[in-house]
């Protein structure tokens, strides 16, 4: 089974990690969890609709780098460190997902934790998805 590590450039290089891992034949992608960070590994915005924005943003960063869309993306993690938070701003979420995932809702969970390893992140996105055949990753940059 081949495995292509996915860590687009737009995410700024990993420590210790890949974003994603791509094994075809499978064709699972296995996305490890994104925050609200830019190209330069700083949190966009103490808001927490931008941050969860940024965050599925990244996710579908690695993704696209492995072929695939949105209408891939079989399930979602969400952590956040203030469910109440979350619930107050689920109308600018809403607006975010929407403009990022359009009608497509995979399965997901979402869980309060008490802290990420970010201190200024809020929330942290996991996911799962699958590419199709014949899709062209482009990898590592």
């Amino acid at each position: 089974m081949k495995m292509t590590v996915i860590n687009p450039g737009s995410l700024g290089q990993p420590t210790g990690y890949s974003n994603g891992l791509l094994f075809e034949g499978g064709s699972l992608l296995f996305i490890a969890g994104q925050i609200g960070w830019d190209h330069d590994q700083r949190i966009v915005s103490d808001d927490f609709a931008d941050q969860f924005g940024q965050a599925l943003a990244n996710v579908l960063a690695v993704v696209h780098e492995a072929g695939g869309g949105p209408q891939n993306i079989a399930r979602l993690l969400i952590f956040v460190t203030d469910k109440d938070e979350y619930a107050s701003e689920r109308r600018g979420v809403g607006v975010v997902y929407s403009q990022l995932m359009d009608k497509h809702f995979p399965a997901m969970t979402l869980v309060e934790v008490s802290s990420l390893l970010e201190p200024l992140a809020k929330v942290e996105i996991e996911a799962i998805a699958v590419i199709p055949a014949g899709a062209n990753p482009t990898g590592n940059p």
